[in-house]
């Protein structure tokens, strides 16, 4: 997925500043977290895109929450300013954008994961050391859940993607029995 807008400059410009600050692995710890506090509640999701949340309940919602989830400052602070610029919406990206540029700095690759359960941190470190082995480069994996792929993994680095999940086996093998009838 590649990043572009409004997005893309709001992670370039926080990269830039973490860099300048030396707190790189810092935000791109708290923007990890953010990512799986996205991904695992519906509520922080709607949100983000609510147009209907005033910019002020707006910006003391996320401070609130980036307080909880003992943010560092430089990542509190540019949450406040998504919010004041009314672009919630775009963190999502902007996190997905920041994590690319970051691997791509740091001769990364980027995997992006779907599975049907969160994996184990013994099945992180396997698809981890497995890929490095198939791609030749340090790997940062961003996990998807998707309950709808039965099981299996969908595996996509760069423009490879591998689907070995349960629900394209299964799509496969009924697409091969109508063709025997």
């Amino acid at each position: 997925m590649n990043v572009s807008g409004v997005s893309a400059r709001y992670a370039q410009a926080l990269y830039d500043l973490a860099d300048e600050k030396g707190a790189l692995d810092a935000v791109a710890a708290d923007l990890t977290a953010l990512q799986k506090m996205i991904a695992e509640s519906d509520d922080f999701r709607r949100f983000l895109k609510s147009p209907v949340i005033s910019r002020t309940e707006q910006s003391k919602a996320i401070a609130a929450i980036a307080a909880k989830a003992q943010l560092s400052p430089l990542a509190q602070k540019f949450l406040g300013l998504l919010a004041a610029n009314r672009r919630l919406f775009a963190l999502p990206d902007t996190i997905t954008g920041f994590r690319q540029i970051l691997a791509d700095r740091r001769g990364q690759a980027t995997a992006r994961v779907t599975s049907a359960a969160p994996l184990t941190e013994a099945q992180t470190t396997s698809l981890i050391e497995s890929l490095k082995k198939s791609v030749g480069r340090n790997i940062d994996i961003i996990s998807k859940v998707d309950p709808s792929i039965l099981g299996g993994l969908i595996v996509k680095v760069g423009s490879r993607m591998v689907d070995s999940s349960l629900k394209s086996k299964l799509n496969r093998l009924k697409l091969v029995m109508k063709g025997v009838g």
